[in-house]
C-alpha cells in the first residue's frame, strides 16, 4: 500500500531513505534547507523543496500535516531536529521517526514524543561486529538489549534434520521463525520441515542463547 512520507534532512542517511521509499512506490516529499541536496533528491521523490525544518509555517505551507509518516534525518543541527520533531508531533502525524546523533539527543527525542529513534551508526556497527564475530551470521537485528533476530546459514550438521529433531527451542531457548530454501521463504515452518545445508534460518532469542546455538548447534 502506498504511503505518504515526508523525509526531512537530505544528508547521506536521508537521501538513502528517500530513494528507497521512492523506489518502493511511496509518495515522498523531500525537504532540506540546502539547495544542492534538494536538487539531488528531486530525481527520487515526488516533490523536493527547500525549507527550514524548524519553521512551522514553512512545513504547513507544504502540506506536511497531511502526510502519514515523517522521517527526520537532520544531522547538522540537534536543535533543528528536536524542534522539527516537536512541530510534527503537534501537527498530529501518525508516525514520526527521527535519527539521533548521540545518547543525549536520543533522550531529548524520547521526551518530545518521537515514535521511533534511529541510531544508524550504532545499529550498523553492532551488525557489522556480530557478522565478523560469527562466520555463520548473515544479518543481525537488535530487538532490545537482551533479544535479537539473526539470519544464519545452515551447516552440514543441521542438514537433513527436521525442526522437531533439532528441538532448538528446548535445547537452546531459541525460535526458528523462517527458513529460506532455494529462494523460497517459509515464514511458518512446521515441526517436520527438513533443513538442508545452505538454507538460511531466521532465528529469534536471547543474545546468549543465540550465541550458544551458533557455537553448539552448528
Amino acid at each position: 500500500m502506498e504511503k505518504q512520507v515526508v523525509v526531512i534532512g537530505l544528508g547521506r542517511f536521508g537521501r538513502s531513505v528517500c530513494k528507497q521509499l521512492y523506489e518502493l512506490g511511496h509518495e515522498v516529499l523531500a525537504i532540506d534547507i540546502k539547495e544542492a541536496r534538494v536538487k539531488a533528491a528531486s530525481n527520487y521523490s515526488y516533490y523536493a523543496v527547500i525549507a527550514n525544518a524548524a519553521d512551522e509555517n514553512a512545513l504547513k505551507n507544504y502540506g506536511v500535516k497531511n502526510f502519514d509518516y515523517a522521517i527526520v534525518a537532520i544531522g547538522d543541527s540537534i536543535e533543528s531536529s528536536i524542534l522539527c520533531t516537536l512541530i510534527l508531533k503537534e501537527m498530529g502525524l501518525n508516525e514520526v521517526w527521527v535519527k539521533a546523533r548521540d545518547p543525549h539527543h536520543k533522550k531529548i527525542l524520547e521526551k518530545v514524543g518521537a515514535d521511533r529513534i534511529i541510531e544508524p551508526e550504532k545499529e550498523m556497527g553492532i551488525r557489522v561486529a556480530n557478522q565478523l564475530d560469527s562466520g555463520k551470521l548473515l544479518d543481525y537485528i537488535e530487538l532490545s538489549n537482551d533479544y535479537s533476530i539473526v539470519e544464519l546459514v545452515a551447516t552440514q550438521k543441521l542438514s537433513n534434520k527436521s525442526l522437531v529433531q533439532l528441538d532448538v527451542r528446548a535445547k537452546f531457548g531459541c525460535t526458528i521463525l523462517a527458513i529460506k530454501q532455494k529462494g523460497n521463504l517459509n515464514i511458518a515452518p512446521m515441526p517436520h520441515d527438513v533443513i538442508s545445508k545452505g538454507d538460511m534460518l531466521v532465528v529469534m532469542g536471547h543474545i546468549k542463547d543465540l550465541k550458544r546455538f551458533e557455537e553448539k548447534g552448528f
